[in-house]
């Protein structure tokens, strides 16, 4: 609700992935839906692609599987699309939060 702390969480990650230079981040990739609040703007600021990370049945095209995996809550799996990062990308992955992991492990 505060724009200010928003700038302000957001210019933290920029200046920390920032400092790391060509050995930085080469994608920001965010899970569905939290990961999409702060995943954008700091891939925006960094100027490097950032990729969504969704739960089965929500993207279209070709997409790649985490495979099932339990969180706390439930069963799920996320997938993403086919090509969004190669081999030798190093990605950060965005979430709100890591309670047990799961969503982490799986991405």
């Amino acid at each position: 609700e505060d724009p200010e702390v928003f700038q302000l969480v957001v210019d933290f990650f920029v200046e920390r992935y920032r400092s790391q230079g060509a050995d930085g981040p080469t994608h920001i990739a965010g899970f569905d839906a939290r990961g999409f609040l702060f995943g954008p703007p700091i891939a925006l600021a960094l100027k490097i692609p950032f990729v969504m990370i969704r739960k089965s049945g929500k993207l279209p095209g070709v997409l790649v599987t985490s495979g099932k995996y339990v969180t706390e809550y439930s069963t799920d799996e996320t997938v993403m699309r086919l090509g969004s990062v190669k081999a030798g990308d190093r990605v950060v992955l965005v979430d709100d939060l890591i309670a047990t992991g799961g969503t982490a492990l799986a991405g």
